[in-house]
């Protein structure tokens, strides 16, 4: 499978115009690949105005992105400010998307909701389980941003997935952790894990300086993004590989039984 990482400045709280620079970007990726990886909160930037701006799962926004796969003929991954009406009103959500080339949608949300951030204070979550959406033969693990310091909710229970994309703003003052943790759960579940990260620095004058990367299951770099800059890389990766390499070196037999309460 062909998987490119669009590691992109947001434009603040600007979703139409960043619908459009992506859809340059997937135009350009017909045919090249079969995965396109946006980065999270991709139409407005993390930590802008929610109320404001988020959408619901079926806005004209989602459904033009949507249409974007069905043209291009490749998925596409992500995730957005989500709102839903409810009788006890509105709840907001940092939601997950992965939309397949022939009009299937598959909605999730961020589990751990960033506790430093408006995000803790005014967003939600209706995830109980990890979200796994098979695409052409793969098992795939859906995360978002600080999803990623969770090992348990991360955690690959009898090969339950393949690989793990992980769809982020997350800050340069922090990135060592960033690199760190994916190296670690590409190896410790033996996956793929993709890491799609922002550039630029957003509407809260905060900076992020993209890592983007995609570690196979013994922790080697497959990417050569350029740090700070926008960039797209395409990869791709071997299912032949992963089962040789899981068949030689069956540590997945001794995990530990971890259950989610």
């Amino acid at each position: 499978m062909r998987i490119s990482l669009i590691q992109t400045d947001i434009i603040w709280e600007n979703a139409p115009a960043n619908l459009q620079h992506y859809g340059s970007i997937l135009h350009s990726l017909q045919g090249q690949s079969d995965l396109a990886v946006l980065p999270e909160m991709c139409f407005n930037g993390f930590g802008s105005d929610v109320v404001r701006i988020a959408q619901p799962n079926d806005s004209e926004t989602l459904r033009r992105l949507q249409a974007m796969a069905c043209e291009n003929r490749l998925a596409v991954t992500g995730s957005f400010a989500a709102k839903e009406e409810t009788a006890q009103g509105t709840r907001y959500f940092n939601r997950g998307f992965f939309f397949y080339p022939d009009g299937r949608a598959v909605f999730h949300d961020k589990r751990h909701l960033f506790r430093l951030g408006v995000e803790g204070e005014l967003m939600s979550t209706n995830a109980q389980k990890p979200c796994i959406v098979e695409y052409m033969g793969w098992k795939i693990l859906l995360i978002v941003c600080y999803d990623l310091r969770f090992p348990v909710w991360c955690r690959n229970v009898g090969l339950g997935y393949d690989l793990m994309i992980c769809v982020a703003n997350w800050p340069a003052v922090r990135i060592a952790s960033w690199d760190n943790l994916l190296e670690a759960r590409a190896t410790e579940n033996q996956v793929y894990a993709c890491g799609l990260n922002r550039v630029g620095r957003d509407g809260l004058d905060i900076e992020y300086n993209g890592h983007s990367v995609i570690f196979d299951p013994i922790g080697r770099q497959l990417t050569d993004l350029p740090e700070g800059r926008a960039a797209v890389e395409t990869v791709c990766l071997s299912q032949e590989k992963l089962a040789h390499y899981r068949d030689t070196f069956p540590a997945w037999r001794d995990a530990d039984p971890f259950k989610l309460l």
